[in-house]
Parts: C-alpha cells; structure tokens; sequence
C-alpha cells in the first residue's frame, strides 16, 4: 500500500529533475555554439549520461564545462544522481547532419537503408545530400593493363541506416 502511494511521488520527482537537468543542457550549449547535443539519457538510478559532439570536436575542458554547467546547478540533496558527460567515439556511428560537416576529407563507411554499402571520401554535403569518391582500378579500354578510375556518387542523407568514420 505504502508502495502504491510513494509511486506517483518517486515519478513526479523524477520528471522534474529529467526537465532540470534538460533545462541546464540547454542553457550550457547556448552559450557554446560549436558543441551540440547526441544524446541525453537518464536512468532509474538517476545515472545521467550525456554525449555531446562539437563543429571542431570536442576536448576534455568541453566536457568538463558542460558538467559543471548541469551538476552545480542541482540541489544534491534533493536529487542523489551521477553524471557522465563525453564525446562520441571515434568508432561511433554519425547520428546528425551536423556530424557530417566536420567529417568531409575523411573517409566514411556507409550503409543504406537498402543495405547497399559504399566507403569512400566524403567530399562534400549539400541540400541533405553527401557527395562520396572513391576509386577503383579498372581495365583500360584500350591497351593493356589497369587505370585508377574515380567515381562520384551522391547519397541522401534520409537514405542512410549507419555511417562511420573509417580510419585509415
């Protein structure tokens, strides 16, 4: 019975600290521009981890700035919580548009929604689209022997399931 009526009490008091804790990532990324939310995500335990990625990429004092922002401004005694604030690795998949602008020179694997894959370099990202090259060789047309042939594709963003950097 007690456990009954604590429920909606625990609830309600873990909603307002998932709104706190929201309202404060916003206000610290407002201030910082180049760094942008991946993901917020909030556990039963109150174990808060947040990724953030950054248009030049992101360094420990980012991290620890974004913290700083969230943690010293909640009450510890009213919310017993952890936090982790990080990047995403650099093996981790590329989740937003924005992560593609600070990827292009790189090479990137891809894999459609179709479950076509490419790899190639990332040129260049236009109107929702990517521009990858890669090259092949290919037997000449005339002659003997191979020529290193390059090819361009276009791919749209909403097409891709997954895409990593690949480091070479």
């Amino acid at each position: 019975m007690i456990r009954e009526q604590l429920l909606p009490i625990l609830l309600h008091k873990m909603e307002n600290f998932q709104a706190l804790v929201a309202h404060l990532l916003e206000d610290a990324l407002s201030i910082r521009p180049d760094l942008f939310l991946i993901s917020l995500n909030i556990d039963a335990k109150m174990h808060v981890s947040i990724i953030i990625d950054g248009d030049q990429g992101v360094n420990l004092t980012d991290c620890i700035e974004i913290s700083r922002a969230v943690e010293h401004n909640i009450d510890q005694e009213l919310y017993d919580f952890s936090l982790d604030v990080s990047s995403p690795g650099a093996f981790s998949d590329i989740k937003l548009v924005r992560q593609y602008n600070k990827n292009i020179g790189r090479h990137l694997s891809i894999l459609k929604t179709d479950d076509e894959k490419f790899e190639g370099l990332l040129e260049a990202i236009s109107d929702n689209k990517l521009l990858i090259s890669w090259e092949t060789r290919e037997k000449k047309a005339v002659g003997k022997g191979k020529e290193t042939v390059k090819h361009n594709k276009e791919i749209l963003i909403s097409d891709i399931k997954k895409a990593n950097v690949l480091f070479k």
